[in-house]
């Protein structure tokens, strides 16, 4: 192997050299069809006059051009380097050709094997035992924390101190639970890079003992009595936020459903107009994929009264809390933060206390426990499940709603005060 040219004749071009012989090349008036710079490094203009450097070198006695670039993209001295990079390939014994294409599918090989693309793959092998929204929420919290720090590299070439500083900075943040789940997220990815051949080892071990200690309560923060959710129901009300938001909390303290049910609710999954009117949650939403039916939640008369005044406004198609920032709909955060910072209720209440409070008051009123369990969906039992959704429980469920929207709306009201007459 060698490069064709004589070794004690390189280097014999300059930049103006190199930009006259382009224009006169380009006119027609040029003497040679390219210009050499020595060591098998030439310039030549293509058919459609594009200026490209190649360096001629030989392999096994047969002669092969090795494409450099095109000027003035690639300038001289780069080109220049090229040459230097086809001799370094012929002095280990490989073809300079061959070797590029061979580097170029291990990088592209390595870039479908990003953590990203990994990452996705795994979201998408959990589909079939997790909620929409679960695996929704699931790549928000990706996109956000992890896909900024490791997204773009390829996931064999992570180590424990990379996945360490994004644990780190979620933190960092005081998010000590989203951190601990973001980790638990990358385990599970990187056991799947493991077992594909994707990486030798999973970097994930051992980071677990950088997370600092989690607080003591493991509990979200929940008001369990109707004066103080009274309080939370007004600040809201007056509170400068959307209007779109404000009803989404609404819905929430309405019915104790999930946030990600409500963000993503739409119009087709509300039965407004009947006598007992109810909001259908698909099975394909809910966060258990145990249940054999759809979830339905009774609805009070007064978030019925104003779903039916919202629906009006916004035309009743689509998602019922659309978001205008381009999104589908509303985000979890949107309301959260409304609620723990515009409203001040940040350690006291959350949107989650909701179902916290719903299921505290309602059982020391003296609903069911059963009953208030099949209400919240933790109960999956299709026996159970089909006796609440088609049999004599319908009429304890309407109770409950009634009774719930009831004692909401006195709350919002505030202190009831007796007139005394003399």
């Amino acid at each position: 192997m060698g490069v064709s040219g004589s070794v004690r004749s390189i280097n014999r071009l300059t930049d103006r050299a190199v930009r006259a012989f382009i224009s006169a090349a380009r006119q027609g008036k040029a003497e040679k069809k390219k210009l050499s710079d020595g060591g098998g490094l030439f310039l030549t203009l293509t058919p459609a006059g594009t200026a490209v450097w190649r360096v001629k070198y030989r392999v096994a006695g047969k002669e092969k051009l090795f494409s450099a670039g095109t000027y003035p993209t690639v300038g001289l001295e780069a080109a220049r380097q090229q040459r230097e990079n086809v001799k370094t390939r012929l002095r280990e014994g490989r073809d300079p050709v061959q070797s590029r294409n061979a580097e170029r599918a291990t990088a592209s090989g390595a870039s479908a094997n990003t953590f990203e693309s990994v990452a996705l793959a795994w979201l998408d092998k959990r589909k079939a035992g997790w909620s929409e929204v679960h695996v929704q929420q699931s790549r928000r919290d990706l996109e956000r924390d992890v896909f900024p720090m490791l997204g773009t590299l390829p996931i064999g070439s992570i180590t424990s101190p990379m996945v360490a500083a994004v644990v780190e900075r979620i933190a960092t943040r005081g998010a000590i639970e989203t951190a601990a789940k973001a980790l638990r997220s990358m385990n599970r990815i990187f056991g799947l890079a493991k077992a594909s051949g994707l990486c030798v080892e999973n970097p994930v071990v051992g980071v677990r003992e950088i997370l600092p200690a989690r607080k003591p309560h493991s509990q979200r923060p929940a008001l369990l009595n109707f004066a103080s959710l009274g309080e939370v129901l007004r600040k809201f009300e007056a509170a400068p936020i959307s209007p779109t938001v404000r009803l989404a909390h609404r819905l929430i303290a309405s019915t104790a459903a999930r946030i990600g049910n409500a963000v993503a609710a739409e119009w087709p999954e509300f039965e407004l107009e009947s006598d007992h009117p109810s909001w259908m949650i698909p099975l394909g939403k809910m966060k258990s994929k145990d249940r054999v039916h759809d979830h339905r939640i009774l609805l009070g008369a007064t978030i019925a009264n104003e779903l039916r005044a919202w629906r009006v406004i916004g035309g009743g198609r689509g998602f019922v809390f659309a978001s205008p920032s381009g999104r589908r709909h509303i985000t979890p955060e949107s309301i959260e933060k409304a609620l723990r910072v515009t409203c001040g209720f940040e350690n006291r209440h959350s949107v989650h206390g909701w179902r916290t409070s719903f299921s505290t008051l309602a059982r020391d009123n003296g609903f069911s426990r059963e009953l208030v369990e099949f209400w919240l969906d933790h109960i999956t039992d299709p026996a159970i499940v089909s006796a609440f959704d088609h049999g004599e429980r319908l009429a304890e469920r309407r109770k409950l709603a009634a009774w719930w929207d009831t004692e909401l709306m006195w709350a919002q009201r505030g202190p009831r005060v007796l007139s005394l007459h003399g």
